[in-house]
């Protein structure tokens, strides 16, 4: 199978983001850095100070490095200042998205063992605890006591490119959310790519709404932010005009966001405001080639869209000078291997390799094995195609994975709420194209009592109480039954062809 790659630096040259945050923090230490809504500017001081001493009220509480932490919490300069503290002590971050319902969160809990939690919600506190009796758990200052007297200091900043940073949890095909452990190297290759391949410098400001517990915000966002030197603006969600105004009061340079987002810029008649921007990046799902076209005549934005996933944080961009595709995720970014599975290594599955792949998934050795070939190379369940000029262009995914919005929303999870309402007698989920969200959760669900019409009101609810929002299906579709193989299994491409089964919508 051929592959492409990209030119490369040394990526792993700083050891860690930690060891290349504090330098850039000793360098600089009066640079603005971070602004938060609520607190203002913070400075490279500021959170060399503050970031010190909350690592040394983890460490006086009893955290260790290589303990799991997990955070889950709205954006905030508090949260930032934890999650490169906890980075500095050693610990590894499992970020948790914060509209997980109980079950979610026991789940994660269960698997990743944490020996402590930052959270900003006391309901989700209290499921953590629920889950695991005897976690530490703490709000967003982190507020525990501070060492005693001779208390020895932890030493920090000294994690070594193989040691453990974060454990983030991906939706598959089959079987539970899996724990992918990403190494201090792999974070720091992936940073260390995007900055060179989009130019990232000490120059640039990021308006920086993506979410801290997704890899997009923080693994792209605020990493590369404190590995350049640069400087973020901090909001807590997406609202357009918010967005706008941010980036004309803070001389903004830099813009990442999900389609959805982009789709409601190029709507907007403030679409233009955009012209002020170098940079504006797409990723996390795929963007439509006709909105592409479309920014560049509304915004005057060429946006550039790139590839990642969890797993492997970024493999593929546009580049940064040269032809932005519509329609393609780019060529290799500096460090990656890229190869297609198929004959003649033009089209198939794509499969990745470097020094940002993830090196297995937490305490599963099965689905470690599973995701490598033999020689080494991870299978990321998407399909693609290589242009002549080694583009890469996504066609599908082997896997059922939906991305709405950009979030991942695992099908089978959602399936099993659904099977357990006592009026379904089963269900199956898929995602519909929007041009808005990329894909919709579209449910397909057969009544347990024919006679009986399903309340899909009722159901919307069920779904709601056990699922986070982002997961609910906003397309319903009440059928006779679903179409099936001689082996019994679904057979979802037919459930999306059209005309193919009799509909119901509520939206």
């Amino acid at each position: 199978m051929a592959g492409v790659h990209g030119t490369a630096p040394d990526l792993l040259a700083r050891r860690s983001l930690p060891a290349a945050w504090a330098a850039n923090r000793a360098v600089a230490p009066q640079a603005l850095v971070l602004h938060d809504p609520a607190r203002g500017w913070l400075t490279n001081a500021d959170l060399e100070c503050e970031s010190a001493a909350v690592a040394g009220r983890l460490h006086a509480a009893g955290l260790r490095p290589g303990d799991r932490f997990l955070m889950s919490a709205a954006s905030s300069a508090g949260l930032v200042v934890a999650h490169i503290a906890a980075l500095r002590l050693g610990l590894v971050v499992v970020p948790t998205n914060t509209a997980y319902r109980e079950r979610e969160i026991a789940h994660i809990v269960n698997d990743a063992d944490p020996a402590g939690a930052l959270v900003d919600d006391e309901e989700r506190a209290a499921w953590i605890r629920a889950a695991r009796p005897g976690t530490l758990v703490v709000g967003v200052e982190v507020t525990l006591p501070e060492p005693g007297p001779g208390t020895v200091p932890p030493v920090l900043d000294t994690a070594a490119p193989d040691d453990p940073a974060i454990l983030g949890y991906t939706s598959g095909t089959t079987g539970a959310p899996k724990g992918a452990v990403l190494s201090h190297g792999n974070l720091l290759a992936s940073a260390e790519a995007v900055a060179h391949a989009w130019r990232w410098s000490a120059a640039d400001r990021l308006l920086l709404c993506l979410p801290l517990f997704h890899m997009h915000g923080l693994g792209v966002g605020l990493h590369g932010t404190l590995l350049t030197g640069g400087s973020a603006v901090l909001l807590p969600a997406f609202d357009l005009d918010g967005v706008l105004d941010a980036i004309a009061r803070h001389e903004a340079t830099m813009f990442f966001g999900v389609p959805t987002m982009y789709h409601r810029f190029a709507t907007s008649p403030r679409a233009g405001e955009l012209r002020r921007l170098r940079l504006c990046v797409s990723g996390s799902a795929a963007l439509p080639a006709d909105l592409h076209v479309q920014l560049q005549e509304r915004a005057g934005q060429r946006v550039l869209e790139r590839y990642g996933m969890t797993e492997t944080l970024m493999n593929v961009s546009n580049p940064f000078d040269g032809d932005r595709r519509p329609g393609s995720v780019g060529v290799p970014l500096p460090g990656c291997e890229v190869r297609l599975d198929g004959e003649g290594g033009r089209e198939g599955e794509i499969q990745l390799r470097g020094p940002n792949v993830f090196s297995g998934y937490w305490r599963n050795a099965e689905a470690t094995r599973d995701a490598f070939t033999a020689d080494g190379w991870f299978r990321s369940g998407d399909l693609g195609a290589l242009d002549p000029d080694g583009y890469l262009r996504i066609l599908g995914r082997a896997k059922e994975l939906v991305i709405s919005g950009g979030f991942n929303v695992y099908p089978r999870e959602v399936e099993d709420v659904l099977a357990a309402h006592p009026a379904v007698a089963e269900a199956a989920v898929v995602g519909t194209p929007s041009a808005e969200w990329g894909e919709v959760v579209t449910a397909f669900v057969v009544p347990a009592d024919p006679a009986v019409p399903l309340r899909l009101d009722d159901l919307a609810e069920w779904c709601r109480q056990e699922l986070a929002a982002f997961k609910l299906p906003r397309l319903w579709h009440v059928v006779d039954g679903l179409p099936r193989n001689a082996l019994g299994k679904v057979v979802k491409h037919e459930l999306r062809a059209p005309g193919a089964l009799e509909k119901t919508d509520l939206r």
